[in-house]
């Protein structure tokens, strides 16, 4: 069998991926805020069910991009979303990237109180006096306690980004947060990862960058 290769320059391949995802989306009519959002997840993925389960709460792009304009920081649950997590375009805005998940504190709070370290580094990040993007791409139990401090009246996040994969209280995570009054980004269902996670928190970035006067 003869295989046929794409005759893509190097600098091209990212632009023919993105032109190959909008041919088999068919001309869907996705919203014009999440669009670009929801393209680069199937981008980073290449599964197109990102087109179907990214739900968006009201408002929530334009709320996240004026949050990041305005110096907002981001918190992961995994150190592969925060490497992942464009610092430097970041940066530019004062916003840094924190993930507790290695500190000694949090393991020693979990251990005392008998959780997970993801639920421990929640609890520290609403410690923190700055306003707060959450993106959550591996742990269910760190969306189970942001919703618990939420509702308790402890902590408003500027954004919940949930999309930790899996299966053990994956999907009840994501709907939990769903229920709050906070704006949220939310993978329904299994799906989802510390990658899916980095490419959203990145799309926001892409998007205040392209929308530079």
């Amino acid at each position: 069998m003869k295989i046929e290769l794409e005759n893509v320059k190097p600098r091209e391949i990212e632009s023919r991926s993105f032109e190959i995802i909008t041919e088999e989306l068919g001309g869907r009519a996705l919203g014009k805020d999440q669009e670009l959002i929801i393209k680069r997840c199937i981008h980073t993925s290449a599964d197109f069910d990102y087109a179907d389960n990214l739900c968006f709460s009201e408002d929530a792009v334009s709320k996240a991009v004026e949050a990041i304009k305005g110096g907002a920081c981001i918190v992961t649950d995994t150190q592969m979303a925060k490497s992942g997590i464009n610092k430097r375009a970041l940066a530019r805005y004062g916003g840094e990237v924190f993930c507790f998940m290695s500190d000694e504190d949090v393991a020693g709070a979990a251990k005392k109180n008998g959780t997970t370290r993801a639920t421990a580094s929640m609890e520290k990040a609403a410690a923190m006096d700055r306003p707060l993007i959450f993106a959550i791409g591996n742990a269910p139990t760190a969306l189970v306690r942001l919703y618990e401090l939420i509702e308790e009246g402890n902590l408003k996040p500027e954004l919940v980004i949930g999309v930790p994969v899996g299966f053990v209280n994956v999907v009840q995570s994501k709907e939990l947060i769903m229920q709050t009054d906070v704006p949220y980004i939310v993978a329904r269902g299994r799906k989802g990862g510390s990658n899916i996670a980095a490419c959203i928190v990145n799309a926001l970035l892409y998007m205040i960058h392209d929308n530079r006067e």
